[in-house]
């Protein structure tokens, strides 16, 4: 059959991401296709196109990490989807497409109630916020948790995970149009991030230090985040956002400068403050399938409510949801429906 996807000929620049037409073999026995109704966009999807994702493919590639849609054929060992099913997944590169051949034990069905939208807004930063917080921060309860881009799709899931686990939390983004979105949410504090992030914090909070924070940032809100950590607290980095910019290709003299003066931290200053500092990329957790469904199966069990999609636009559209998405000036989650 032939399906319509979205190929990238070599990482570099957003504007070389074309649509064409191209040729889909029918299912292996272990896999299912799908018809795509709806595609999650992720930072990472940004980094990736213009080459600053470390698991950037070589050579052409088909962006985006997940989608939601429905079932329309599948191989003879397929069990717990079907055809007809409703499903949302993830995927190592391969979303920005009407159609997807998947194995498929990276599709989950889509929980009753929840709209195509919702399936694609769900997994990559649902896991992110929960890995962090739950599965490497050991959060407990009543800690005081801050949590950086607080109104994005990853700070909007980890400050209802906070919540349900009864923690404290403050948000933290980069203008003060986001507080609605903060407020709405049920985050406890929130500040807009400035150069006087920590004395402000600190102001915010009569001194008291966070226990716990969500960090994607890198640079110096990386290294004021780790001052202003509490003893025995644990900072939590998955994302490093400083190194992106606003045009379709990177300035690499810029992220090579910035790569280079990044914060640096000594073992031996963090055993004396009793600090942890721990790092992940997400895209490990696609080599470990069945993580997958027990993190995605105690997620759901939590019961955390529709994901909060602000931002959607056709799949004709892509370039200008991922302009948009770019930008910094979105909220909740941006969905490309097909």
């Amino acid at each position: 059959m032939k399906r319509r996807v979205y190929r990238i000929p070599k990482a570099g620049s957003m504007n070389n991401l074309k649509l064409i037409t191209e040729d889909l073999p029918p299912p292996e026995a272990d896999e299912v296709l799908i018809r795509i109704h709806a595609i999650g966009l992720n930072f990472a999807d940004i980094f990736a196109l213009q080459g600053l994702y470390s698991a950037t493919p070589d050579g052409s590639f088909i962006p985006g990490l997940e989608f939601s849609g429905e079932v329309v054929d599948a191989g003879k060992a397929v069990s717990g989807v079907s055809t007809g099913s409703k499903v949302m997944g993830v995927t190592r590169f391969g979303a920005y497409t009407d159609h997807i051949m998947i194995n498929s034990d990276y599709v989950v069905e889509l929980p009753a109630g929840w709209s195509h939208a919702d399936g694609a807004a769900f997994a990559v930063q649902a896991l992110t916020a929960y890995y962090a917080l739950v599965i490497l921060g050991n959060m407990q309860p009543d800690s005081m948790v801050l949590i950086h881009s607080a109104a994005g799709g990853v700070g909007i899931w980890a400050n209802r995970i906070a919540k349900k686990k009864g923690s404290y939390t403050i948000g933290v983004v980069g203008h003060e149009d986001k507080f609605s979105v903060l407020k709405s949410e049920g985050y406890d504090l929130w500040m807009v991030r400035s150069a006087d992030f920590k004395a402000q914090l600190m102001k915010l909070t009569d001194n008291v230090k966070p226990d716990l924070i969500l960090e994607c940032i890198g640079g110096r809100i990386f290294e004021d985040s780790y001052k202003i950590l509490n003893q025995q607290g644990r900072l939590i980095s998955y994302g490093a956002a400083h190194f992106g910019n606003k045009s379709p290709r990177p300035d690499l003299l810029i992220s090579m400068w910035k790569y280079l003066t990044r914060p640096k931290i000594d073992p031996m200053e963090m055993m004396k403050s009793n600090k942890s500092v721990m790092a992940f990329n997400l895209i490990w957790l696609f080599e470990k399938k069945h993580l997958f469904h027990k993190l995605i199966g105690e997620l759901l069990d939590l019961d955390l409510g529709r994901p909060l999609v602000k931002h959607t636009f056709g799949f004709d559209n892509m370039h200008e949801a991922l302009r948009l998405f770019q930008s910094g000036k979105t909220t909740g989650k941006v969905i490309v429906e097909v």
